[in-house]
């Protein structure tokens, strides 16, 4: 049986409104994206995740939709997005969009006639008032405050489980269902490459009995809309942050693949979650990759997103930024499954700094301040906290230059820019033959090029180790061996005795380094010397 194309393609999330403004209204759009597709043909990617482009009052940044068959006009035109399905086409890449059915906008022509109390209003989820007037449960929103908003003119509650912006579609109706397929079936019949589906984990749940994620209904609903890319070639991505490696084969039942967060709920403190990080913990981290190595359900490989800090930032050193980024490239992408890369990762961009609140645009974080401030959080420690998680820190434009505002527009950008731009930029890292981005194209090439990559038996080593992070994948006789040391210093590493690698290196010009080799150190096993992050031979990687 042939494997699935996407087993051997590498994604690309490009998040539209930080990506390349071509119009000089500060705000990226599509015929920016469309401009910058050798960059990503280079580069080697296989299919673009792009975050959602459709129409919006941009109240969660796209996120909550308000025509699902209309384009934004700050991001272009029907046709715009049609020009940039073809030219990726002729590259051979395939747009994958995302796609938000959880929830719409409150300005969608269906929630309109809702609050008219017309045919759309069970098209949502609605509930009369506790006997004392106030939202019929405790339920809360993920961006704070309270689950319900009150409708005054029919005194019923709304549910909404992000902003009050964004009311919660029930999927107990069969005609909402019904609207939905079709809408994903004129998307596919345009010819895009398949759907990120945001949190898709949530369509199933019981607001009467508190349930929100992995609902008793959620599979079935997810099987329902399968059956729109029946028999299509199409690369389908569920978001479920609920996810376990015990529940995600009913998801891969129907979807691709899914995104689960684990390893990054890993580094939050247990209480405070993602505003109050933890310190970085190797073994911990290994651990949740590792276990996910050997789920049955095809592995989504991520470091960063839309939602999360710059995989550097969070991951890598800030005294080796180059060659933290080329490691933290390298033991992620010669794992099993579809690694996607967050644009401006693939040439070491970092989080953005923020001084003040004012610099900030994503609404959790402004509706988290406002919580925090009123429980009397000091606000310099919320501002740090945002810089490391938040969601702006991430959304900064793409630096493609050392140009004002990073090349990224003529304008003035929507939001302010990244960190150090005249250093960390595309074009300063295309220069460089040992950049970011070079590590970052032969890994999708050698992706493309050894079955050993694409479908290899994974094994983890050495989880305990707080700086070397080391695996080996096997395929039919042959042994690939990864080995990276991901902390600030120097290392030498044992590995297990048995443990045996050619000495024919996958990266072109880079020296390997025979795991075989007695050790010199006395110890029982072979050892050898890694060196700061990515200085040859570290990130070592050998048939």
């Amino acid at each position: 049986m042939t494997a699935p194309w996407w087993h051997g393609a590498t994604g690309y999330q490009v998040y539209p409104r930080s990506f390349c403004d071509s119009n000089g209204d500060g705000i990226g759009d599509i015929p920016g994206i469309t401009s910058r597709l050798d960059h990503l043909a280079a580069l080697g990617v296989g299919f673009v995740w792009l975050s959602p482009v459709y129409a919006s009052p941009m109240a969660d940044m796209g996120y909550d939709i308000s025509d699902y068959r209309a384009i934004a006009p700050e991001f272009g035109t029907l046709d715009d997005f049609d020009h940039l399905v073809a030219e990726a086409a002729r590259r051979d890449i395939r747009i994958v969009m995302d796609l938000v059915v959880n929830h719409t906008s409150d300005d969608h022509a269906w929630f309109h006639n809702a609050l008219a109390g017309g045919d759309r209003r069970d098209f949502y989820i609605w509930r009369d008032p506790a006997p004392d007037g106030g939202p019929p449960n405790a339920m809360q929103s993920v961006f704070g405050g309270p689950a319900w908003t009150r409708d005054p003119a029919s005194g019923q509650y709304y549910f909404h489980q992000f902003t009050a912006q964004q009311p919660d579609l029930n999927w107990d109706n069969p005609a909402m269902r019904a609207e939905i397929t079709d809408m994903m079936t004129w998307w596919l019949d345009r010819g895009i490459g398949g759907f990120r589906l945001d949190v898709i984990d949530l369509i199933g749940k019981d607001v009467d009995r508190g349930i929100t994620t992995d609902g008793p209904d959620l599979h079935r609903h997810i099987a329902e809309i399968a059956q729109t890319w029946a028999g299509r070639d199409v690369l389908t991505v569920g978001e479920a942050w609920s996810v376990t490696p015990e529940t995600a084969p009913l998801y891969c039942e129907n979807l691709s693949m899914v995104f689960q967060f684990a390893h990054v709920i890993a580094g939050w403190h247990p209480e405070h979650g993602k505003w109050h990080p933890l310190p970085r913990d190797w073994p911990a981290l290994k651990r949740v990759l590792f276990e996910w190595q050997a789920s049955d359900c095809w592995n989504s490989l991520f470091w960063g997103n839309h939602d999360l800090p710059r995989a550097v930032s969070a991951y890598g050193s800030r005294r080796h930024r180059v060659a933290s980024a080329r490691a933290l490239a390298t033991v992620l992408h010669l794992m099993r499954g579809t690694p996607f890369i967050y644009q401006g990762e693939e040439v070491g961009m970092k989080n953005a700094a923020f001084s003040d609140l004012g610099q900030f645009r994503d609404v959790e974080t402004l509706n988290l301040h406002r919580i925090r401030m009123a429980a009397g959080e000091d606000e310099a420690t919320f501002i740090a906290g945002a810089n490391a998680n938040g969601r702006d820190t991430s959304r900064t434009p793409v630096h493609w230059d050392a140009g004002p505002s990073g090349g990224f527009t003529t304008g003035t950008p929507w939001i302010t820019l990244g960190a150090d731009p005249a250093e960390v930029n595309v074009a300063a890292d295309r220069a460089d033959p040992m950049g970011v981005f070079a590590r970052y194209s032969t890994l999708t090439r050698l992706r493309r090029k050894h079955a050993i990559i694409r479908e290899g038996d994974f094994t983890g080593l050495s989880v305990d180790d707080r700086q070397v992070m080391a695996y080996t994948r096997t395929l039919r006789g042959q042994v690939l061996a990864v080995v990276a040391n991901l902390s600030d210093d120097p290392v030498t590493y044992d590995p297990p005795a048995d443990l045996h690698a050619a000495t024919h290196p996958l990266f072109d010009g880079e020296a390997p380094v025979d795991l075989s080799r007695p050790s010199r150190s006395g110890h029982g096993s072979p050892s050898f010397s890694c060196p700061v992050p990515d200085t040859s031979p570290m990130a070592d990687v050998q048939l």
